[in-house]
C-alpha cells in the first residue's frame, strides 16, 4: 500500500528532494506564499502553495484536501501550527532554528550568536505553540548538533544522521557555468549572517596572502532586526576579495559549484548542512567549521566528519584558504575525503529508507491523518484561528512579512 504524506510547508529543499525520491509513499507539499519562489531555497517543480497569508485559509484550504493523505509532514512553526488546527496527526521534522530557538521559550536566542529574544511572545502566545509542540505524533532531527536541542523538550526525539541531496542534480559530472574566470574562485551560496560565521570568515579573508576571489551569492539574515543589523554591518565591511552575484535556482547553483575551484560554508555551527554536502557531491574542496566532538551514527559506527578547519580561529581558516589556492594535491586529497563521506550520509536511497521506516511506524499508530480531537473542536477551529490570527500570528509576523514581502503584497496576501 502506498503511503499518502500531506507535508505543510518547505525549509531549504528538504521536502522538495525527498518527495522526489520517495518510493513507497508520495508526498504532496502545499507551501506557504513567499518572496524568492524559483531561487536557490525553492524549486519549480509541482508544488501547491496556498495563496494567502492568513491563517485561517490556510486551515481553510488543509481541510478541504486532508482526507486524501494518511500522515501530515511539517518542518516548520508556521506548518505545524497549520496542522494543529487543523486536528492532524503530524510528524515534525526540524532542520534549524525551530529547534534551537523554540516559540514556546521565553525569551529564547537562536543559541548561536544573538543577543536579543527570537520573539516577542506574551504567556499565552507561547502556550499555544508549546500545544503546537507537544501535540506533533513525533518529532525528528538530523545530526547531533539538532538532536542536542531536541532531547531538551522531548525525550522520545527521533535523531536521524542522514541529510538528503538531490544527487540528479549535484554530482561530479556537472558541466560547469560558461564563464570567463579571472582568478581562482572560491563559491558561498549561504547567507550572509553571523549563524554562518562571516566574521570569522571575513576577519580570515582580511589574513590571506594568496590571491583569489570569493562568490559569493547577495543575500543575508534579516528574521529579527537585529540580525538584520548584524548583516548589514558585514555588508558594510566586504572584504576586497568578494564579488557579490545574484540568487540563482538549483540547477545553476550546480553549474557555479562545478565552476568554482572550492568552496566556503558555515564557520559556527561545527557540522556541514545542505550548501556543503552539495559541494562535496560535486566533488568540489569544501572548507566548514567541524566540530570534533559532534559525532554522526552510520550502521553503528561512530564517524567524524572530514572537513576542514577543526576550529573557529580565523587564521586557520586563513591557512587552509591559503593551501587550497596554492597546493592542487590537497585541493585533491580533501575533495576525494569530503565526496566519500558526504556520499554515504547524503545519497536519496539511504535517506529515503530512513523516512519510509519513520512514516510506516505513525501512519500503522495513528490510524488516519484526523485526531477527531472532539466534535466540539471540529466547530470551533475556525474561531480558534481567526483569533490566533488577531491575538498571535499577526501580531509577531506583521513586521516580518512586511520586510520580505514589502506592503503592497502584505496587503494582498491578507484580505
Amino acid at each position: 500500500m502506498t503511503i499518502r504524506i500531506l507535508a505543510i510547508g518547505d525549509l531549504a529543499n528538504n521536502i522538495v528532494i525527498l518527495r522526489k525520491y520517495v518510493k513507497k509513499s508520495t508526498i504532496h507539499l502545499v507551501n506557504f506564499p513567499w518572496e524568492g519562489k524559483g531561487t536557490s531555497i525553492d524549486v519549480n517543480e509541482d508544488v501547491e502553495f496556498f495563496n494567502s497569508l492568513k491563517t485561517v485559509e490556510q486551515v481553510r484550504t488543509i481541510n478541504d484536501i486532508k482526507d486524501n493523505f494518511d500522515l501530515c509532514m511539517v518542518v516548520s512553526p508556521a506548518g505545524a501550527r497549520i496542522a494543529y488546527l487543523a486536528d492532524l496527526n503530524y510528524v515534525w521534522y526540524f532542520v534549524g532554528d525551530a529547534i534551537r530557538a523554540p516559540m514556546f521559550v521565553k525569551n529564547v536566542t537562536d543559541n548561536l550568536v544573538l543577543k536579543q529574544p527570537y520573539y516577542n511572545l506574551n504567556f499565552l502566545e507561547r502556550r499555544f505553540y508549546k500545544w503546537v509542540y507537544d501535540n506533533a505524533v513525533a518529532c525528528v532531527t538530523w545530526g547531533p548538533e539538532l538532536f542536542t536541542h531536541l532531547q531538551k523538550y522531548r525525550k522520545d526525539g527521533t535523531r536521524i544522521d542522514v541529510l538528503a541531496v538531490d544527487t540528479e542534480i549535484f554530482n561530479p559530472d556537472v558541466k560547469p557555468l560558461e564563464q570567463k574566470k579571472e582568478k581562482f574562485t572560491f563559491f558561498s551560496p549561504q547567507r550572509i549572517g553571523l549563524p554562518k560565521g562571516y566574521d570569522i570568515i571575513w576577519k580570515a579573508l582580511s589574513l590571506c596572502k594568496s590571491d583569489f576571489e570569493l562568490h559569493q551569492v547577495n543575500w543575508y539574515d534579516r528574521k529579527t532586526p537585529e540580525e538584520e543589523q548584524n548583516s548589514q554591518r558585514l555588508l558594510d565591511a566586504i572584504p576586497h576579495q568578494v564579488k557579490l552575484i545574484p540568487m540563482m535556482n538549483r540547477e545553476k547553483l550546480a553549474k557555479y559549484y562545478a565552476f568554482s575551484d572550492a568552496v566556503i560554508g558555515q564557520m559556527r555551527i561545527g557540522i556541514g548542512a545542505a550548501v556543503e554536502r552539495e559541494a562535496a557531491l560535486c566533488k568540489k574542496p569544501v572548507l566548514q567549521y567541524s566540530n570534533p566532538n559532534m559525532r554522526y551514527m552510520i550502521d553503528g559506527k561512530s564517524l567524524s566528519e572530514p572537513f576542514l578547519p577543526k576550529s573557529q580561529d580565523p587564521q586557520e581558516l586563513a591557512d587552509l584558504i591559503d593551501k587550497i589556492v596554492e597546493s592542487k594535491e590537497f585541493r585533491e586529497k580533501l575533495a576525494s575525503e569530503e565526496y566519500e563521506f558526504v556520499k554515504n550520509l547524503s545519497h536519496p536511497d539511504y535517506v529515503i529508507a530512513e523516512w519510509e521506516q519513520i512514516f510506516e511506524k505513525y501512519v500503522a499508530q495513528c490510524k488516519g491523518i484526523t485526531k477527531k480531537t472532539s466534535s466540539i473542536y471540529k466547530k470551533s477551529e475556525y474561531i480558534i484561528a481567526s483569533l490566533l490570527e488577531k491575538l498571535v500570528y499577526t501580531r509577531t509576523m506583521r513586521e516580518k512579512n512586511i520586510r520580505a514581502w514589502g506592503k503592497e503584497n502584505y496587503k494582498r496576501l491578507t484580505k
